[in-house]
């Protein structure tokens, strides 16, 4: 597997390119704001986007998908929680106020134990809600994308509606710091550092 980390947009998002290294698959994970510099990574990479996938709803991370989905066709992917949480008019209401577009609606609904196929690249789908209700890590060893549910030294906020610091820990110690110690920890945002393993992060966060 091939894993690209882009930061992009107003919020520093961490966005990645995943994409099997045979067929040249891809997909675009979080497009958070700059839609042409992740079209051009993936014109340099000379792969074939067929997903953008969400690993949760939040605006500064799917603000790129109504653009990207343009460009290249491929099929939006969420959570079917985040999917429906999202749609909810008072809760579009809320995060409008970010001024940052919401994601069209789903073409494809995940849930816990699915997989996403990318040419032969599988990404498990580990539900870890808490920071939204949908939120999501991908898996594919020995690489988890975590969005917002783990970063380096830290965690994902839990004060926005849909949030629960209860149930994201719940969600950070019965499916991610189960994993294997050297699973590489791919973050939502580097505000600790843009990479570090599961095993760091159960030594040293501070959050956990």
């Amino acid at each position: 597997m091939i894993i690209k980390q882009i930061i992009v947009g107003s919020m520093a998002v961490c966005c990645y390119i995943v994409a099997c290294e045979k067929t040249k698959k891809a997909a675009v994970v979080d497009p958070g704001g700059d839609e042409q510099k992740i079209l051009a990574e993936v014109k340099k990479m000379g792969v074939t986007v067929e997903y953008i996938i969400a690993t949760h709803g939040h605006p500064d991370h799917v603000c790129g998908n109504r653009k990207i989905q343009q460009a290249t066709g491929a099929k939006i992917i969420m959570h079917r929680a985040d999917e429906r949480f999202f749609g909810k008019p008072e809760v579009k209401h809320y995060f409008s106020m970010l001024g940052l577009e919401a994601s069209p609606p789903a073409d494809v609904e995940v849930a816990e134990g699915d997989e996403i196929v990318i040419g032969e690249v599988r990404l498990q789908v580990l539900h870890t809600p808490g920071h939204t209700p949908g939120g999501m890590c991908l898996y594919n060893p020995p690489d988890l994308i975590t969005g917002d549910t783990l970063f380096v030294g830290g965690l994902g906020r839990t004060d926005f509606p849909g949030g629960s610091h209860e149930e994201l820990l719940a969600s950070i110690r019965t499916k991610l710091l189960v994993l294997p110690p050297e699973t590489i920890v791919w973050p939502g945002h580097g505000y600790g550092g843009h990479q570090s393993t599961i095993g760091e992060e159960k030594r040293s966060n501070p959050f956990l």
